[in-house]
């Protein structure tokens, strides 16, 4: 058995950018900034940060051009293709390497934004989920913790 999966989380680097196939298909593009941390043989901090190239077909293509813009969050689960085609101008052979996404979840708005939600708004079709942070409690962690201890007696399981 082969596997191709990718799975994604970082900030998108441009505006989607909506176009239709000939078919009739809306597809969007964009691409999103990863980042890590480690150090280096010295002991020193490093950071390295890679570019994917995403691509998202039908109804999802719809939905990320119009909620998604440069700086969003988001995480994406998907196939990794590569494609190359022969440069108009040059003949060149060009490749390209991106990411197919089967799923889109957007991240959380970067603070700032007005209301302390993080729903993206509208209905939300299958394999697409909208995010619901509620940051009015717990420091904007989104999780509502007890202010008392739990008593282990009190779970019914």
């Amino acid at each position: 058995m082969y596997i191709n999966k990718a799975i994604l989380f970082g900030n998108l680097t441009r505006d989607p950018e909506l176009r239709a196939l000939p078919s009739g298909m809306n597809v969007a593009s964009f691409s999103i900034a990863t980042n890590r941390t480690f150090k280096d043989r010295d002991g020193k901090k490093q950071e390295q940060t890679d570019f994917h190239n995403i691509v998202v077909f039908g109804r999802q293509a719809d939905i990320v051009s119009q909620y998604l813009k440069k700086g969003s969050s988001v995480l994406i689960e998907g196939r990794i293709q590569n494609r190359s085609w022969d440069d108009k101008k040059t003949g060149e052979k060009k490749y390209r390497t991106e990411v197919v996404a089967e799923n889109v979840q957007f991240g959380p708005k970067p603070s700032g934004g007005g209301s302390g939600g993080g729903n993206y708004g509208g209905g939300s079709p299958a394999r697409t989920e909208d995010h619901d942070m509620d940051q009015s409690s717990g420091g904007g962690s989104g999780i509502d913790y007890p202010k008392d201890d739990i008593n282990p007696d009190d779970i019914p399981f």
